[in-house]
């Protein structure tokens, strides 16, 4: 009797997978990234199990330089629409920017941040978000090393790490504009002049 119906079909993983964790396999003469991405998203809520991604906005790092040509920044179809919330990320369901599915946003998020190290402030979350998104499509985690701006924020005064500062405190601490706060990118690029400053003093 044959029992090849009862086995489980392995499902082949995608391309942009593949090409995604090849950038993690260490080679000679080509060592992983030293390129950091920092980065931020915007989201209907703050439960990754539930909440869905709205905009997500980076850019890149590389040595003490953030690379302005280095920019990403996507808008996704809002099939969960929470008017209460406009008012804080400024996103409508309808506007001028293209917006895409989530599947089309995540492979082009993948394809950009390659194998860097992710920056971003309270990461955890962002990256809880992104999980969620690959979790839908039957995929695997983020394999990227991540950095988070209040951990190094914590450490640089000599503070337990559990302790929480926000975005608009390190604002007034360094000295940042907060132009174009609570919206991914500004977010995004608001981060990446604190994660420079404590990078700077921290000496990382």
């Amino acid at each position: 009797m044959s029992f090849d119906w009862f086995r489980k079909t392995k499902k082949e993983a995608p391309q942009f997978w593949k090409d995604y964790l090849s950038g993690f396999q260490k080679q000679a003469g080509n060592p992983l990234s030293k390129r950091y991405v920092v980065f931020d998203c915007e989201t209907t809520g703050l439960d990754p199990k539930k909440d869905v991604i709205l905009s997500i906005g980076a850019i890149g790092i590389e040595g003490d330089a953030i690379l302005v040509n280095d920019y990403f920044e996507v808008f996704l179809e809002q099939d969960v629409y929470r008017p209460e919330t406009v008012p804080i990320h400024g996103i409508l369901k309808t506007g001028k920017e293209e917006k895409l599915t989530e599947p089309e946003a995540v492979i082009r998020f993948l394809s950009y941040i390659k194998d860097a190290t992710l920056v971003g402030h309270h990461t955890n979350f962002d990256v809880k978000m992104v999980n969620q998104a690959l979790k839908r499509l039957d995929l695997g985690k983020l394999k990227n090393k991540k950095i988070d701006t209040n951990d190094l924020y914590q450490k640089h005064k000599g503070w337990q790490s559990d302790q929480y500062s926000g975005l608009d405190e390190l604002c007034a601490v360094f000295k940042i504009s907060k132009s174009d706060r609570h919206t991914a990118s500004g977010d995004a690029f608001i981060t990446a002049l604190i994660f420079l400053k404590l990078k700077k003093k921290l000496r990382i």
